[in-house]
């Protein structure tokens, strides 16, 4: 990987951790904080963008995938709610948050995927 790679990477990581930041933000002013719907919002929207990269434009994948998508999305965040939420008794959403997260990311990747495809395939 040639040093420029790395730094467009480095530079859309931190894009990611910005957005994923305004995307957090802008959910819980919509929706409150008493569920983390924006950590679902970003991993989901993330997922499906990333399905959509890897499908559609492979050559992207490095920057696009590991530099900005990895800086947007968040599994230690998803994993740290579902511990919060199971602690304060609410432990239908933490299954929910656990489970679900996984089952609709997985879903939104084969979305993307199929996407990515259908754009250039």
């Amino acid at each position: 990987m040639s040093p420029l790679v790395f730094l467009y990477a480095a530079l859309a990581g931190g894009v990611g951790a910005g957005l994923r930041y305004l995307v957090d933000l802008g959910v819980a002013r919509l929706v409150g904080t008493r569920y983390p719907w924006g950590v679902l919002v970003i991993n989901l929207t993330g997922s499906f963008a990333l399905g959509v990269v890897t499908g559609g434009f492979p050559g992207a994948a490095f920057i696009v995938g590991a530099g900005l998508l990895g800086g947007y999305t968040t599994f230690s965040t998803a994993m740290l709610d579902t511990v919060a939420l199971w602690r304060d008794g609410s432990s239908r959403a933490a299954v929910f948050n656990a489970v679900g997260m996984l089952i609709l990311g997985v879903l939104a990747a084969i979305a993307g995927l199929a996407l990515g495809t259908a754009l250039t395939g």
